[in-house]
């Protein structure tokens, strides 16, 4: 971990936020960084944060479209809400995630679509997923350092385990990988908010097939969540898993399946991955 005087934990990102109508302000410091932009899930947790604030949380969110347009750097960036419209069990909300450059030109950082839903009575019968098991335990798996300047800064925030699968860059013959986490500092952190930040936070497994470092960046993601019925305690592990479905012309579309603690099923992720190498 870096020094905890210049770690801002994500309650204190939340808690700062100003609301002026339909726009919402956040301010991002540079331990939440992916690079020079800042860590996707987190500019997602966020944009789905602001959509609460101005349109309400009282419904689950049940998906989410991500566009990542430009880089969003560390300082004030904001979150403009759209209201597009709402039934009697649907709402649709659209986010522009805006900041202005060094020039004073506003850039556009992301563009995201939330689709929130309530429960409904049905006749379908449920269908709830098992989380298949890996060959190593949480216990087993390996601790993944963080390291400054070489694993990107906002993973001081969370703990990883790795379980099964390719590590990125050993030249391995996997296409996937399993991973344990959690989020370091989540209290005050509800899971639907969890949910959206821990399915981003791994890289695209289709890095552990390259033998030396090389850059990589999301293009568009598509969540679909499912609402957590089990009482999650915020110093939990999760587990993340994640499919390479189909690599070219340096691109990786892939697939990310998320659990809860208890193994309950809380979101799959699918992403468009640009890999410059």
């Amino acid at each position: 971990m870096s020094d905890s005087s210049s770690v801002t934990h994500l309650a204190q990102l939340l808690h700062s936020r100003v609301q002026d109508g339909q726009r919402v302000r956040f301010t991002v410091t540079p331990d939440w960084l992916q690079g020079r932009t800042t860590f996707g899930g987190l500019l997602s947790l966020l944009a789905v944060q602001a959509m609460r604030d101005v349109c309400g949380a009282n419904w689950p969110l049940r998906a989410l479209q991500t566009n990542f347009v430009g880089p969003v750097v560390a300082g004030h960036f904001y979150a403009d809400i759209i209201l597009l419209r709402q039934g009697k069990n649907i709402r649709q909300v659209q986010c522009h995630v805006t900041q202005e450059d060094a020039d004073g030109n506003i850039q556009v950082g992301g563009v995201l679509l939330g689709v929130f839903g309530t429960g409904r009575d049905s006749t379908l019968p449920a269908l709830m997923p098992q989380m298949p098991e890996v060959s190593k335990t949480v216990d087993e798996a390996m601790l993944l350092p963080f390291i400054p300047g070489l694993t990107p800064d906002f993973t001081q925030h969370l703990e990883f385990r790795f379980g099964e699968g390719g590590l990125p860059f050993t030249g391995a013959a996997d296409w996937f990988s399993r991973t344990y986490l959690r989020l370091r500092q989540a209290q005050g952190i509800d899971a639907e908010l969890m949910s959206v930040l821990l399915s981003d936070a791994g890289p695209t497994p289709a890095l552990a097939r390259l033998n030396r470092p090389a850059p990589a960046s999301s293009v568009s993601w598509a969540l679909e969540l499912r609402p957590i019925t089990d009482d999650v305690a915020h110093d939990s592990i999760w587990r993340m898993d994640k499919d390479a479905l189909a690599v070219g012309e340096g691109y990786v579309n892939e697939r990310t399946s998320l659990w809860t603690p208890s193994g309950q099923l809380a979101a799959l992720g699918y992403q468009v991955v640009a890999v410059y190498a």
